[in-house]
């Protein structure tokens, strides 16, 4: 066991990196892209969509329950969630309202339903997009590739590329990667989700209970020495001298702050 694993052994269901060993088998079946989590109990619509994300470079998670979808969108941290209405336990609307109060994640709703007032509640939970079935893939990825866009632009950026840049640290949304100077860095997928949650709200100070909350879970907001390990690991890994700080800044007492470029 390394040092930096050593340092993230915490109490489950924390998403800790040394410990998730079925979601690290299912992260090396695609290629680093963007992670997309389908929320539908259908084996044909996972078996079109796996084909479909793969060739595209993403890598894709499978939860055939509602309750098992929410337990993946609080462990795996994906970028876009595709969720159907129909689930055998819960009612998909009923997961959308349940992640809702905690993340601002993109919800792709894919479902048979096709009437105006089930799109409208889906959205007025929301829902950031709608789509029916059947559906084409290209139409699928289109709006995948919208809702990284989205991401990227509420992280202050104005063009189609979905990155985050402030001085020499680049985040590129799709394809998850982080690089300083030009050069990837490898990061744990904690410590990205912490680092993706700062950059989307770039210049502003996230309070300790809100970053464990959109990071971790609800239940896990007063934990806020969760929070000293990973920026002292993101520090040390992104920034020019980890002991005064460039980019990942601290207000005391209150909470972080990713540093926005003028």
């Amino acid at each position: 066991m390394t040092q930096e694993q050593s340092q993230i052994q915490l109490p489950e269901p924390l998403p800790a990196e040394a410990t998730s060993s079925e979601i690290e088998t299912s992260t090396r079946r695609g290629s680093g892209g963007g992670r997309v989590l389908v929320i539908d109990d259908e084996p044909e619509i996972r078996r079109a969509i796996q084909t479909g994300l793969a060739a595209a470079e993403l890598v894709v998670e499978w939860a055939p329950t509602g309750t098992q979808g929410l337990e993946l969108v609080a462990r795996w941290h994906p970028d876009v969630v595709i969720l159907d209405l129909f689930l055998p336990d819960i009612d998909g609307l009923e997961v959308l309202r349940q992640v809702r109060q905690w993340s601002t994640i993109p919800i792709i709703v894919l479902s048979v339903r096709a009437s105006d007032q089930d799109k409208i509640t889906a959205l007025e939970l929301g829902a950031d997009d709608y789509l029916t079935k059947p559906f084409s893939m290209g139409e699928l990825l289109a709006r995948i590739r919208v809702a990284f866009r989205h991401t990227a632009q509420v992280a202050g950026g104005t063009s189609n590329v979905a990155t985050f840049r402030t001085g020499n640290l680049v985040l590129d949304f799709e394809h998850r990667q982080v690089l300083v100077e030009g050069a990837v860095v490898h990061l744990t997928h904690t410590q990205y989700e912490v680092l993706k949650y700062l950059a989307l709200h770039a210049g502003k100070v996230v309070t300790h209970r809100t970053l464990l909350r959109a990071v971790w879970g609800p239940q896990y907001e007063q934990n806020a020495h969760y929070l000293r390990i990973f920026i002292g690991q993101l520090r040390r890994k992104i920034e020019p001298d980890p002991a005064h700080p460039r980019y990942l800044l601290t207000d005391p007492g209150i909470g972080y702050r990713l540093q926005q470029a003028d």
